[in-house]
């Protein structure tokens, strides 16, 4: 097992929540401290404050990576007796670094919307506000007949061939491949000055932008040729589409039945309703943390019911008015990214055989109490 740095671990959590992703203007990224040191403990966050700084400290923590960014506005000065100025000093002071992953985070296959899906049982899953669409390239390769097979398999393996709930398509066709290797070549069929003909498959396949490089390095490992022959070709398909919040449906209910399944779901003990508690509800969108803008979009997704946090006042009459129900379990329910990416992070880190521990923050940073 290899100790990674900071950078080897940032590159394999950007691999699942790229920057990419990430709305424009969003300050996310290393925010305080460096990574090219070893990293032997990585903390998951929801916020940095002092005291799960404190904690962080306590632990032997390097690294720190947390949702909402806890430098969000330009700073004009870094005064150590504000506060602050003081968990930056702490910080530095302890050699731990703060990466955030905000709204990438939100919009990431399996990242915070998702979770928050799977925790209330939504099923038939779709993403609520698109903002991110994936292009899509079409490889052609030509391959003996003998090896067909095998390289399909193993396109198929590392990601192409990806359409809707299908894996490993594919289309083929056969020909005959005719070449001369020349001097100084070691061919694996043939020989050296001669023209040789072999029945070959030609195979079309679906390839993700971001996998391409993938996808190409493991179809020249396992081609048997020395000089593989392939094609690339952009597509006007459309790719994975990614974005904001989800919705998806759940067995009939009240209102008032599906706001005590949130309470439980999302471990909260109050929630903000609005609308009449006896209302049958069978689909359901979520927008963790601030969604105000966007009940819109629940509204044209046919959802009967919209969860999100920091509900304002004038947007609940807005979406009354509109027969939009709406749940308000609080901002803190992002708080299941603590274990949810730990989870994520501690796979990935097993899988590129890096010796890390891995935990989630147990600091509570809900501001509000309820009496």
């Amino acid at each position: 097992m290899k100790k990674p740095n900071g950078h080897e671990i940032i590159q394999l959590f950007e691999k699942f929540s790229p920057k990419s992703l990430a709305m424009e203007g969003d300050k996310i990224g290393l925010q305080i401290g460096r990574l090219n040191q070893k990293v032997k403990r990585v903390m998951i966050a929801l916020d940095v404050l002092e005291n799960v700084i404190d904690e962080a400290i306590e632990k032997d923590v390097q690294l720190i990576i947390a949702h909402h960014p806890p430098i969000f506005r330009p700073l004009k000065n870094i005064i150590t007796d504000t506060v602050q100025g003081r968990m930056i000093e702490k910080l530095i002071k302890h050699d731990i670094a703060v990466y955030a992953a905000h709204t990438n985070l939100d919009v990431a296959k399996g990242g915070v919307n998702d979770l928050l899906a799977d925790a209330l049982g939504l099923k038939e899953v779709e993403v609520l506000v698109p903002t991110f669409e994936t292009g899509l390239k079409k490889l052609v390769v030509f391959v003996p007949e003998t090896h067909a097979d095998e390289l399909r398999r193993v396109l198929g393996d590392v990601g192409a061939g990806y359409i809707g709930n299908y894996s490993h398509c594919s289309f083929s066709t056969s020909g005959t491949g005719r070449f001369m290797p020349g001097e100084n070549t070691n061919p694996y069929i043939g020989s050296a000055g001669k023209i040789e003909a072999v029945d070959e498959v030609r195979i079309e396949t679906i390839v993700p932008d971001k996998l391409l490089k993938k996808v190409i390095s493991a179809m020249i490992k396992a081609h048997p040729y020395e000089e593989v022959a392939y094609d690339v070709y952009p597509l006007e398909n459309k790719g994975e589409v990614l974005g904001l919040g989800r919705v998806g449906k759940i067995d009939e209910m009240t209102l008032g039945e599906f706001a005590e399944k949130v309470k439980t779901a999302l471990d909260v003990n109050h929630v903000r309703v609005v609308g009449d508690l006896n209302t049958k509800v069978t689909k359901v969108a979520v927008l963790g943390g601030d969604g105000n803008k966007y009940w819109q979009h629940a509204k044209f997704k046919g959802a009967d019911v919209y969860i999100t946090g920091d509900i304002y006042y004038h947007t609940a009459h807005d979406a009354m008015m509109e027969g939009l129900n709406m749940i308000d379990p609080g901002h803190n329910v992002e708080k299941i990214m603590k274990k949810g990416l730990t989870n994520i992070l501690l796979k990935l880190c097993d899988e590129a055989g890096y010796e890390v521990e891995i935990f989630p923050s147990e600091i509570n940073t809900d501001p509000f109490q309820f009496k």
